[in-house]
């Protein structure tokens, strides 16, 4: 029996769960990195075009906060998304859920980049932009929470947050792919060029993202969620009802937990690239090159926080991320606007390394807080909310707040988020760890 017990121990060190679970977590990271790709083109368009070229020209300003608002319009369709998607994904399963999520992502995506802009069209090319930017929205707030869920559910005991950082990377997979891409272009093609047509390749390109996607979530088998006694978690008709009857608490404390790493992300990205390029006239492929640099130590971040979150607790790490965050914002202004590129590179860097600490450990912590039955829902709803209060009108915000008072008001902004997730997750029992098992 002892040395039964023993091989069995020895099976889950090392790398060994990695590789008996290769296609889930192939499948959580590939899906998740698709649908961020077709999401931060988004942003990076928004920094660097869709402001002249899909709104009146009453100012430079007034047009780039008229792109900033449409960015947040997606921000507001996801809790709608989490809440459809997760409906059926507790009640019908994971697979099916997120193959369809990917394609209203996808479809979404490749439509922006056939749209026929402001001069030819008028107020028509705002309003489909927004309608797109709506069904993005809605598909990736169905998306992260099947593929965390994906994840954790299949995770061997002491391994979910290792298990839940593989869907994060997908987010500085997708950034890499998509600023890269970017770059690659501001490279071959001229200014006039690339504001005519070469901003919709990377649009159009999404097609052949979402087929690999979809590819790979086809050979999937579904996971099917247990409930804390080993049995299959009966579905409900509503699930909405029920997380909000008797998991308001819990839902309300995971909310407040996400807030910090949507603000730190988006102004260190899509807000960072707009005020570089334009306020501070630094040319937009050495920004993007620094922004690819910086994006890489996100990376990191989120898998030293997996590491340690299964040493101690997801909990314990995103306090002491949302404490470093609170730094972050303090050096905003200081740094982003010391009129060196290898300051700012270096403030880039700390923040979304930082952003990697209070993003990676979410994967593990937000499922641990809600029962099989309702899992899906709440997670995705915790979490897209939380998107909104921290990151859909993040760039928005700080337009404004930089031309009122400067960078150290945005960088406020920041201290201000992480503060909220301290609180969200100090209301947290120490103990939140449900036992839950595929």
């Amino acid at each position: 029996m002892n040395a039964r017990t023993d091989a069995e121990s020895r099976q889950v060190r090392g790398f060994e769960p990695y590789r008996r679970n290769a296609r889930v977590l192939g499948a959580s990271l590939v899906g998740t990195a698709v649908e961020f790709y077709d999401f931060y083109i988004y942003a990076t368009a928004t920094a660097l075009v869709f402001g002249p070229l899909f709104f009146p020209a009453n100012s430079a300003s007034a047009q780039q906060l008229a792109a900033y608002a449409s960015f947040a319009i997606a921000f507001l369709a996801r809790p709608i998304g989490a809440t459809f998607f997760g409906h059926f994904g507790d009640r019908v399963g994971r697979k099916s859920t997120l193959v369809a999520s990917l394609m209203l992502m996808g479809g979404a995506t490749v439509a922006i980049g056939f749209l026929p802009t402001y001069q030819s069209i008028g107020w028509y090319a705002p309003l489909l932009l927004c309608v797109l930017r709506f069904g993005q929205g809605l598909g990736l707030g169905g998306e992260w929470g099947g593929a965390a869920l994906l994840a954790v559910e299949s995770a061997p005991p002491g391994w979910r947050a290792r298990f839940g950082m593989f869907p994060q990377l997908g987010a500085p997979l997708g950034f890499l792919a998509a600023n890269g891409l970017f770059l690659i272009l501001s490279g071959l093609l001229s200014e006039a060029q690339f504001i005519a047509w070469g901003w919709r390749l990377p649009f159009l390109l999404s097609s052949v993202l979402v087929g690999l996607g979809l590819w790979i979530r086809f050979r999937l088998s579904d996971s099917h969620a247990l409930d804390a006694t080993g049995h299959i978690a009966p579905p409900k008709a509503i699930p909405l009802f029920e997380l909000f009857k008797g998991h308001l608490r819990q839902t309300v404390a995971g909310t407040f937990a996400v807030v910090a790493c949507f603000a730190i992300y988006y102004l260190t990205t899509a807000f960072a690239l707009g005020y570089g390029t334009g306020e501070l006239g630094y040319d937009r492929q050495d920004f993007l090159g620094v922004q690819l640099f910086a994006i890489l130590f996100m990376a990191l971040g989120i898998v030293v926080a997996g590491y340690a979150a299964d040493r101690w607790s997801s909990r314990s790490v995103l306090l002491f991320g949302s404490l470093c965050a609170i730094g972050v914002g303090i050096a905003m202004g200081p740094m982003l606007g010391a009129g060196s590129l290898t300051v700012i590179a270096l403030f880039l860097a700390m923040g979304l390394f930082t952003m990697g600490l209070v993003y990676g450990p979410l994967a593990a912590l937000l499922p641990q807080l809600f029962p099989a039955r309702v899992r899906y829902t709440g997670s995705s709803i915790a979490f897209n909310v939380g998107g909104i209060l921290g990151g859909g009108f993040a760039p928005a915000v700080a337009q404004g707040l930089v031309d009122q008072g400067g960078l150290a008001f945005v960088g406020l902004y920041i201290s201000g988020a992480a503060v909220l997730t301290l609180v969200g997750l100090l209301s947290l029992s120490r103990n939140t760890e449900r036992d839950f098992t595929v």
